[in-house]
């Protein structure tokens, strides 16, 4: 049971590595991770979620009130594609952030392009299966580069002592092109690049995070597009000093998958 929020207090802030869109209907570890991730926290106002899926030319947040839940993606069973999360939206929560936002113009998308894409809904849905909290997203700028995505992730601190839950959604490592159905074990620059990524985390090291091409080979094939590992960046922006990380999921199942997901807070 969720309780709600202390005054002032910020929300805790949540990355999660959402994987495969099964997940969503699977019972597994990590649909139990994502329900307690979300029974420990204090009931949220709205939730901002910044999910892999929604890349766009400039940066813009849904802001229409009933957003449509997007099946993106093809090839997988009937049932997943029947799977509806009716949250409302909340534009006066897109209002705010666009008032929040000054590294760069936040436009408002009011239904004609997107809605709750899987990255949001597939784990929302299990965390808060009443979908009956108002919910917007946030896209990423596929032309802006890593630093700009961490500044700007950082304006949205606000949104915590407002009682908005953010929720980061993608995956530390991620590369589809190795993914292996069957894998017994993850492939071992698979499992260097996560374990890397868990130490940098835990010390605060958000530079060498952002400059993630630097870390070497293991980075490169953990991260070969940054969609899925952006999230991560505007996550850890939220971070106050001396606030307390750790990980409520992890593991490298398909091979080349990090399910690994960080709690601020």
């Amino acid at each position: 049971m969720t309780t709600p929020a202390k005054p002032n207090t910020p929300l805790p802030a949540l990355f999660i590595g959402h994987g495969n869109p099964m997940n969503a209907i699977q019972e597994n570890v990590y649909a139990a991770a994502w329900r307690a991730a979300a029974a420990a926290l204090p009931r949220p106002k709205a939730i901002l979620c910044i999910s892999a899926h929604w890349e766009t030319e400039g940066t813009f947040v849904t802001a229409m009130t009933q957003p449509k839940t997007i099946h993106d993606f093809y090839g997988f069973p009937d049932e997943l594609n029947q799977v509806q999360y009716p949250a409302p939206g909340s534009p006066e929560l897109a209002e705010r952030l666009r008032s929040l936002v000054t590294s760069t113009k936040v436009r408002l998308d009011y239904g004609y392009s997107w809605g709750l894409d899987h990255g949001a809904w597939s784990v929302l849905r299990r965390m808060y299966p009443q979908a009956d909290i108002p919910t917007v997203q946030l896209s990423l700028d596929r032309s802006q580069h890593p630093r700009f995505h961490y500044d700007l992730g950082s304006e949205l601190a606000a949104l915590r002592q407002e009682g908005v839950l953010i929720v980061g959604s993608g995956n530390i490592v991620h590369n589809l092109r190795l993914l292996q159905w069957d894998a017994r074990e993850p492939y071992p620059w698979a499992t260097e690049f996560d374990k890397l990524a868990e130490q940098l985390i835990l010390a605060g090291e958000h530079d060498r995070l952002v400059a993630y091409p630097a870390l070497g080979e293991a980075a490169r094939l953990a991260i070969p597009t940054n969609e899925h590992y952006l999230p991560l960046l505007y996550i850890l922006a939220l971070q106050q000093p001396g606030e307390a990380v750790s990980f409520f999921a992890e593991g490298l199942p398909l091979g080349s998958i990090s399910m690994r997901s960080v709690r601020l807070g």
